[in-house]
């Protein structure tokens, strides 16, 4: 993948490459490695110029040892506690700071851990800008629209909205908003909570609820927004739930991953409501970033609503860490 710039930058997954392939663009083996700042962090490696900054990404001199396998136990933190020490790390000058970023976003859209190599040279790779990757997360259009019967709830259509990157949201549009503000809730999508029951968070309880509430309202709306673990993806989900087996809580899981602790925004999400006439909501959240999001995104909050579930022994640490590290609001 090459990223617009002057030079331009051109970068290959270190998770999604083989070590053959690494070969052919690398021949001379001087790529270096880029990961992300939270990932250094978690590393106690520092970069040179801004070492302040965890969300800065780093790049990492090549050197003999640092092959795909080295950089694959390098990118995952599942390998922390297995691996034998690796090193010496070297930081490097970044001139690309910000390409560098936009490269390491494009892997966390993809699912992938943001670990990249930087490849010299020229190619015909894919190219994108900053600018191309940022307007499209923004676009929405309707693809399908139909009625839904849902047991005890008012009469229920459902829209599926296909954004410009490729993903399909789901609006569950209830009864009739009679002219008012329309109670909504954002439900990013949890496979192992919504679908299996898990009992390591409160997703699942708080579709169910919220469903109840938005009938009980005569009305309401709610998007499923495919936000898989936050943002992160169910691959790396599953990655930070083993974290969390070994210690680590919710927040501290993703940062060691390479990720923010929360990669979700809801410029998608205010895009489905402007597509659905509606530019108001009482929101349904218990999470502030929510209601800023919408916000910024020009849907105005009239009201937040709270969505409390019932702690249990296997997520109360959870629960707690949403409320003392990520501000949701007791």
């Amino acid at each position: 993948m090459r990223i617009l710039s002057d030079p331009p930058l051109k970068v290959l997954s270190v998770e999604a490459a083989s070590a053959d392939t690494l070969t052919m663009l690398d021949p001379a083996s001087t790529a270096p490695l880029l990961i992300s700042g939270w990932r250094a962090a978690a590393l106690s490696l520092a970069n040179r110029r801004d070492a302040a900054d965890p969300a800065a990404p780093v790049l990492i001199e090549r050197s003999e040892w640092l092959d795909m396998e080295a950089a694959r136990a390098i990118a995952d933190p599942g390998q922390d506690g297995d691996r034998a020490p690796l090193g010496p790390l070297t930081p490097l000058e970044m001139d690309q700071a910000v390409d560098a970023e936009t490269a390491l976003k494009l892997a966390r859209l993809a699912g992938l851990l943001p670990a990249l190599w930087i490849i010299e040279g020229t190619g015909d790779e894919a190219a994108v800008s900053a600018e191309l990757l940022i307007a499209a997360g923004t676009e929405v259009r309707l693809a399908a629209r139909a009625k839904l019967p849902v047991d005890d709830l008012p009469d229920t259509q459902i829209a599926v909205f296909r954004a410009s990157d490729g993903e399909e949201h789901v609006a569950l549009i209830v009864g009739a908003f009679g002219g008012k503000p329309p109670l909504v809730r954002l439900h990013s999508e949890c496979l192992t909570g919504d679908v299996f029951g898990s009992l390591k968070c409160d997703c699942g309880p708080q579709l169910k609820e919220a469903l109840r509430m938005i009938g009980e309202a005569g009305g309401g709306l709610l998007l499923y927004l495919r936000q898989e673990g936050r943002g992160i993806g169910i691959a790396n989900k599953i990655r930070a739930y083993a974290l969390q087996d070994r210690g680590f809580d919710t927040v501290d899981a993703n940062l060691r991953l390479g990720f923010a602790d929360d990669e979700r925004d809801y410029e998608q999400a205010a895009a489905i409501l402007r597509a659905l006439g509606i530019d108001e909501v009482r929101l349904l959240t218990n999470n502030p970033s929510k209601v800023a999001g919408l916000q910024k995104a020009g849907i105005s909050v009239k009201e937040r609503v709270g969505h409390h579930m019932p702690a249990n022994p296997h997520n109360a640490d959870y629960l707690a860490t949403k409320r003392e590290k990520s501000g949701h609001i007791p």
